[in-house]
């Protein structure tokens, strides 16, 4: 079977694929894409000229490997694959479903023979206990469902029809997600159908396999009101007051840990808050971005889109697609939505709406990065055609910009 080659991601993982001291974990939200990366990953590594038989390729799912629940078992099935001199490829899919894993890998990694790639559970494998028992000795590549650029890409991919006018484009993608395999439904109730069952299987594998939820009705209306708010700053304590209106008490200790499982589980990503003035990080207040927005749209028979903070989810998600940091800035009074920070070190200061068109508008969204001081680049993105400009700050089609898998 053909693969759509997430390039993107690739290009991260490439220096490290013969690499015997230092695991590979690759997480992101169930179904978007882990276990075909690692596939294309082994392809890879054969068109290399690596011996297939120093390939062990192991998905715990799979009804043949479905009894291995032990660190003894895992180890003798490793041990049961015959290999040639030379690095073997070790490839663990859905690695949590064996009990004390780590010990396992970790003595694998310890012979400085194998380069060793995982994926599995998000809730399980970015808690503490991985980090305990693998010594630190691991690096994680995160992957997200398709970025618009992604989404363009996958439509001719997969050969349907890629409309020349990018906002219907925008607004399919908004709606149906960027998850790989709903790209391969015609039908968008078939679509929502998929999604919805993507949410169910996270919460039951993800969550409520290691969370106790007392209350499902209580736990469900924070994870729905967090969904329908995405983009929006809010503290613990501002969401419990606004969540009491809604006739929904909770502790805020509980809500905290309702909060940190949606995150763990890579259905929510916290955006920090950033003064650009005093240059630290604000407590508090904090805004929440959707892994894919069709989590919203999912969960709702409205299929208005508010296009503000759907823009910046979307950005969000390319910007960290594409290995940059995010923050939101403060600047007294005014906000500048993104604060993106590169590898090396690099910032750029981004404002997102839909148009400027409006001059009330337009001064609003260039007024916070007229504030800004120092010499980073800045730029306003929109989905106007006919660009501004103001003050040296660059005015960009945001579609454009990401079809076109632009840095900043």
């Amino acid at each position: 079977m053909e693969l759509f080659i997430r390039e993107k991601y690739l290009k991260k993982i490439r220096g490290f694929y013969h690499d015997v001291e230092t695991i590979k974990i690759i997480t992101g939200v169930r179904r978007c894409g882990k276990s075909c990366l690692m596939e294309t990953v082994r392809r890879e590594l054969l068109s290399l000229g690596v011996d297939e038989r120093n390939i062990i390729f192991l998905d715990l799912d799979k009804k043949q490997y479905r009894k291995v629940k032990t660190a003894d078992m895992l180890e003798e099935l490793i041990d049961s694959f015959s290999a040639v001199k030379g690095i073997k490829y070790l490839f663990i899919d859905e690695v949590q479903n064996v009990k004390d894993f780590e010990e396992v890998v970790n003595g694998y990694r310890s012979e400085g023979e194998y380069s060793i790639f995982l994926t599995g559970s998000n809730s399980y494998l970015l808690s503490g206990e991985l980090a305990t028992k693998l010594t630190g000795r691991y690096v994680e590549f995160e992957l997200f469902p398709l970025s618009f650029d992604e989404y363009i890409e996958m439509k001719a991919f997969l050969g349907k029809p890629v409309d020349t006018n990018l906002l219907i484009e925008l607004n399919n993608y908004l709606q149906e997600g960027g998850f790989p395999k709903v790209m391969q439904y015609d039908n968008f109730v078939d679509k929502r159908t998929y999604v919805n069952a993507v949410i169910d299987e996270i919460f039951a594998k993800d969550i409520k396999a290691r969370l106790k939820i007392r209350n499902m009705e209580v736990f469900n209306n924070v994870r729905n009101f967090v969904i329908n708010n995405f983009g929006a700053t809010f503290s613990i304590n501002s969401l419990k007051d606004a969540l009491m209106k809604n006739g929904i008490n909770i502790k805020p200790q509980t809500l905290a840990r309702y909060i940190e499982a949606l995150e763990q589980a890579k259905i929510l990503y916290r955006c920090d808050r950033f003064d650009l003035k005093s240059k630290r990080a604000l407590r508090g207040e904090k805004k929440y971005y959707l892994a894919d927005t069709s989590f919203y749209f999912a969960l709702n028979t409205d299929n208005r889109i508010n296009f503000g903070p759907a823009l910046e989810n979307m950005l969000y998600v390319y910007a960290r697609s594409m290995d940059y940091a995010v923050s939101v800035g403060r600047i007294g009074n005014l906000e500048c939505d993104f604060i993106l920070r590169d590898s090396e070190l690099n910032y750029a200061y981004v404002q997102v709406a839909y148009t400027i068109i409006d001059k009330t508008t337009e001064d609003r969204e260039y007024a916070a990065l007229e504030a800004i001081r120092d010499t980073y680049p800045k730029y306003v993105l929109t989905t106007d055609y006919l660009q501004q400009k103001r003050n040296g700050i660059k005015h960009l089609n945001i579609l454009e910009f990401i079809k076109s898998r632009t840095k900043f």
